[in-house]
């Protein structure tokens, strides 16, 4: 059973009866005491959310996360945001289904960037670092993990492979400031680049194409799960110096820059000022990356209100004969927060 209708091809007023992934299914209760549904679909092209109305708690039977259902309804707008009007939901064979239709997944070739990380690795002139780095990207599990997991549940680079984009973007930036500013320490701060997020390979799990978080994530965060496994892998180096170990471990417990964005502590090292500013860098240049590819022209024009921004964004579309893939829209922060 094929998909004709994507996310990003929806239009307010477009009638459909198409297929979507289940992301996400709540169930609440209007102030009359009748219960409703908020239903999140997604696609490769991105996600949208509507509610259910009429039949809620039979449909919601239907809709488990992971799940490819059957949707027809309308596109309307609500705060200056489509979404679905929804009117009736089916059951659909899930072996009738290709998911390569509904899973999101990094522009970039994975083989290619795991080659540029062993190759940015092998560059390290600090011997324990490399060991280190060695250990998660080519000796241990984690490695296969790396080039699949996402890097969020939303925002950016909420996709397969994103969690490697991400980080090999980060530590590539950094390969090219360290020659820049004086006195940084270029093995400490691509080290810390691409062990930053290490923590999501636990703090995050994808079921049937959807993104979540585990019990450990929830609970610890990717920061201090991250820096418990840095700990660990360094106690399997002889003679790992210490020093260098809590200086690592500052770089990812700070990297969100400061404590209401959940950092432990805030930067206080030249190299965790740095991993701050691109890891955040990044993270909104990937935001406006997939804002960029939904545009129809290469104009300049204005987007829809970014609430994790705080503003409007005037860019240009990317021309069409480049690959789409788009991410997750912005969650409804007041104030803008770094895009972890």
């Amino acid at each position: 059973m094929g998909k004709n209708i994507f996310v990003v091809d929806l239009r307010e007023g477009d009638r459909f009866d198409e297929l979507f992934l289940v992301k996400m299914a709540k169930m609440g209760e209007t102030r009359a005491g009748k219960p409703y549904m908020t239903l999140t679909v997604i696609d490769k092209s991105g996600e949208i959310s509507g509610p259910v109305w009429d039949n809620a708690e039979k449909l919601h039977t239907l809709c488990a996360p992971g799940q490819v259902v059957q949707i027809t309804g309308m596109v309307q707008s609500y705060r200056d945001t489509l979404q679905l009007k929804i009117n009736d939901i089916k059951h659909v064979s899930q072996i009738e289904t290709d998911l390569g239709d509904y899973l999101q997944a990094s522009t970039k070739n994975r083989e290619e960037m795991t080659a540029d990380v062993q190759k940015i690795v092998n560059s390290l002139s600090d011997p324990y670092l490399k060991k280190l780095l060695k250990h998660f990207f080519q000796k241990s599990d984690w490695a296969a993990m790396f080039q699949t997991a996402p890097a969020a549940k939303g925002i950016h680079h909420a996709y397969i492979g994103g969690l490697l984009e991400h980080s090999l973007s980060v530590a590539q930036i950094a390969d090219l400031l360290s020659g820049h500013y004086e006195g940084l320490n270029r093995s400490l701060l691509i080290a810390g680049a691409l062990l930053h997020d290490i923590g999501k390979l636990k703090e995050l799990s994808v079921d049937g194409g959807v993104v979540d978080y585990t019990a450990k994530g929830r609970l610890l965060g990717h920061l201090v799960i991250g820096c418990e496994m840095v700990a660990l892998a360094a106690a399997r180096i002889k003679d790992f110096p210490e020093n260098t170990l809590e200086q690592l471990q500052h770089l990812i417990l700070s990297h969100h820059g400061r404590k209401e964005f959940g950092s432990p502590t805030v930067p206080m090292t030249v190299e965790a000022f740095v991993l701050s500013f691109l890891d955040d860098m990044d993270a909104k240049m990937n935001l406006m990356e997939q804002l960029r590819r939904k545009m129809e022209t290469e104009e300049l024009s204005w987007t829809d209100y970014q609430r994790s921004l705080e503003r409007y964004l005037y860019l240009g579309g990317f021309e069409k004969n480049e690959p789409l893939n788009d991410a997750e829209e912005p969650d409804n922060g007041r104030r803008q927060p770094t895009l972890f």
